[in-house]
């Protein structure tokens, strides 16, 4: 078993950004749930340079998710709206549809550092209001979102009716 207390510095830390990107995106992300053994609450903290965003701008439909800010300073899309954050700012992303999108965007000359939190409801779907996609994720039995059983990334203009493809 992980042990009951890990210290930031100590984190495994795994960079990630689009291959053939703009570089509009890019963010250096350390689980924080599986060093201590958590099953039912996700943990990671996030680190993303200046001018970039961790992730496209999104919302979930099975889990809630908060971010604090340790360091830095940005702006946190939520919605319609945008909202100036810093370091002690505590941002709410509750599950919801497109009001409750959300995202990150590092508008300071240094990282902006934080902690992401979220319910760990399995299976999740995501809305990416900016681009019309959206993601069907079911992890269980894999071990995170990389590792998902199931994931598929599309758009709705493929439509299926319910009986296409089945002999009947």
């Amino acid at each position: 078993m992980a042990g009951p207390v890990v210290h930031i510095d100590d984190l495994r830390r795994f960079p990630t950004a689009p291959e053939g990107g703009s570089g509009r995106f890019g963010v250096e992300v350390s689980p924080v749930g599986e060093a201590l053994g958590l099953t039912g609450l996700g943990i990671m903290v996030m680190t993303v340079e200046p001018g970039k965003r961790a992730f496209p701008f999104h919302n979930h439909l099975g889990n809630d998710e908060a971010f604090v800010i340790l360091e830095g300073e940005g702006t946190y899309r939520f919605g319609e709206s945008e909202h100036a954050v810093r370091a002690g700012s505590i941002c709410a992303a509750p599950k919801g549809g497109p009001d409750t999108a959300h995202q990150l965007i590092n508008t300071g000359s240094g990282p902006l550092r934080y902690i992401g939190l979220s319910t760990t409801q399995d299976p999740d779907v995501v809305e990416y209001p900016d681009s019309g996609k959206y993601a069907a994720i079911a992890v269980a039995p894999g071990a995170s979102f990389m590792e998902a059983h199931l994931k598929v990334i599309g758009r709705a203009e493929a439509t299926l009716d319910y009986w296409d493809g089945e002999d009947i």
